[in-house]
């Protein structure tokens, strides 16, 4: 049974930091691209950041292009997202996801999901 369990999520003030952990189990996580998704309040979920099963290759949303970093520990079976700059449209359900294919970065494309965690970010 695949599980993903994220972590780290919390209120923050505008400009501060948070860095979001994703445990997995279940799965062959070295043979699996990772990404974050989130979803604010009335609004349609939306993708975040992707990186692929070695790590080699990262993508961003361009909304947090430069203040968002995606970084992995496969020996650890754990993605993770570290935010910096966070601004108060950061607030959202924070959820990471599986996905066995190549560049992935639209949700369909992921096969497993975590349950999420909340980001509010206080102006």
């Amino acid at each position: 049974q695949v599980q993903l369990v994220e972590s780290g999520g919390g209120l923050v003030q505008a400009g501060g930091s948070l860095r979001l952990s994703c445990a997995a189990s279940g799965l062959t996580f070295s043979t699996y691209g990772m990404g974050w998704f989130r979803q604010a309040p009335g609004k349609v979920r939306e993708f975040v950041t992707a990186i692929s099963w070695s790590g080699g290759s990262t993508y961003y949303a361009d909304s947090v292009k430069g203040r968002f970093t995606i970084s992995r520990e496969n020996a650890k079976n754990t993605v993770y997202l570290h935010m910096n700059s966070l601004k108060p449209e950061d607030t959202a359900v924070y959820s990471c996801a599986a996905s066995q294919f190549r560049g992935a970065t639209m949700g369909r494309m992921f096969g497993y999901w975590g349950q999420g965690t909340q980001v509010t970010v206080s102006s």
